[in-house]
């Protein structure tokens, strides 16, 4: 992979993120990008482009945690371009993207898409023990009924 080397006219493109338990979802904003190099790292990812009005994009995001480089994709759409970063330690949630504590004004957390799946699985998982519960008092044995009135149904 060449080396991505920042232009000196560029901007940042807006981006959106949202955290799963395998996976890292990065949505850069750029409509009709061209002359796409996509450079992922275990720990950092560069992205560099030109819009259709030929204004360089340039976007460098160091990790909260490691990825696996190897195992992560980008893909080109006519107004995004998609990545997804598989996670090196899985069911970690990303508190936050980037390593650095400060926010970047063009980062942005995909709402539409986030979920807040560590709740969801505890969530699910009382849903399981209230099921397992009701089973087993299901199979508590008390007497048996009396089905001395089922003698009736022979005399037919």
């Amino acid at each position: 992979m060449p080396k991505i080397t920042r232009p000196d006219d560029c901007q940042p493109a807006k981006t959106l993120w949202f955290d799963r338990k395998k996976y890292v979802t990065v949505n850069f904003m750029v409509q009709n990008s061209k002359d796409l190099v996509v450079d992922i790292q275990d720990d950092k990812m560069i992205l560099s482009c030109k819009t259709v009005d030929d204004i360089n994009v340039y976007n460098e995001i160091c990790f909260y945690e490691k990825i696996q480089k190897f195992d992560s994709r980008e893909r080109q759409y006519d107004r995004t371009i998609n990545v997804i970063l598989r996670k090196v330690k899985e069911n970690v949630a990303w508190p936050r993207l980037t390593k650095d504590t400060a926010k970047p004004s063009w980062l942005a957390v995909d709402f539409d898409n986030w979920r807040d799946w560590e709740q969801e699985e505890d969530e699910g998982r009382v849903e399981y023990e209230n099921y397992m519960d009701m089973l087993h008092d299901m199979s508590k044995k008390g007497e048996a009924p009396v089905m001395d009135d089922l003698d009736d149904l022979d005399d037919d």
